[in-house]
């Protein structure tokens, strides 16, 4: 039986997985839901109005679930959708419900990891061409000094099973040395895409010694408990019962096998149509 209010984690595909498990092992007492839109994936390259519509959709099928609070923890929908909703929908879809997303919360702390203030931001192209990085980097850190770099291919190789591969190497190799060319005084790489984790290994292989490399999942993690604490009456809404369910777009057998690589343990996910009435998951048979 589902739980009656889960926090919601919503991902284009598998890359949320990173950061739900590191949100399930700060805080885990509540229910949980997650959601990889497979079938759509994936979003970095795609517009911004074309982002913002998926995303929308999977914020209403989360309300309609009971989940009070919805984290994005996608890079791509919280640089090109998370604003528009939470300016312009939420009251409509959601009043009293909250959306939030993973860059906020790295852009807040992102300056305390750098001493050179020059910092690289590695991200699908979405991500690097909605600029929204380093226009929140400059909000909390005027004087740092920001270079992006978008790796269009590094999602392809994760989600085929190819980033302990030579071929791998050569494309972490590649956007490693443009980033350093765009900016030679970087000290600090920011993966600014819940994949890039999976690839940690190789990027800090080929990143300049003494390079701090960053991902965002236990950055989000203490950031969403910290809004709880900051916000009680959102946290008294919350179900605490340490339930887990997985939902994709796509086809269950093959979020399953993937999703462990990401996640770090198995996953028994059920299929979503959301051309299908936007179902309550206790209306959707398991597989």
């Amino acid at each position: 039986m589902a739980a009656s209010n889960p926090i919601g984690i919503f991902d284009s595909g598998f890359g949320g997985l990173t950061i739900m498990k590191e949100i399930v092992q700060k805080l885990p007492k509540y229910d949980y839901i997650y959601l990889g839109d497979n079938a759509r994936a994936p979003y970095g390259n795609r517009s911004f109005e074309t982002v913002y519509h998926y995303t929308l959709e999977c914020v209403e099928w989360f309300f309609k679930q009971g989940c009070p609070l919805v984290v994005l923890a996608c890079n791509t929908a919280s640089a090109k959708a998370l604003r528009t909703i939470q300016q312009n929908d939420l009251e409509r879809i959601g009043p009293g419900n909250r959306v939030l997303g993973v860059l906020r919360p790295t852009t807040e702390v992102i300056g305390n990891y750098t001493e050179s203030r020059s910092i690289g931001i590695l991200g699908t192209t979405g991500t690097v061409q909605s600029g929204s990085y380093e226009i929140e980097v400059h909000k909390f850190f005027p004087d740092i000094k920001v270079y992006q770099e978008a790796c269009p291919m590094w999602v392809p190789l994760i989600e085929n099973n190819e980033h302990h591969s030579k071929g791998a190497d050569f494309f972490v190799k590649k956007h490693l040395e443009n980033i350093i060319e765009k900016g030679p005084g970087i000290d600090t790489l920011l993966l600014a895409c819940t994949h890039y984790p999976l690839m940690m290994d190789k990027i800090v292989e080929y990143a300049p010694i003494g390079t701090t490399v960053i991902s965002q999942g236990e950055i989000v993690a203490n950031s969403l408990g910290d809004y709880l604490r900051r916000h009680p009456e959102m946290e008294e809404r919350l179900s605490k019962g340490s339930t887990k369910h997985f939902y994709t777009t796509d086809s269950p057998a093959d979020f399953d096998q993937k999703a462990s690589i990401f996640y770090g343990e198995e996953v028994n996910a059920r299929h979503l149509d959301l051309n299908a009435g936007h179902k309550h998951p206790a209306d959707v048979p398991p597989r």
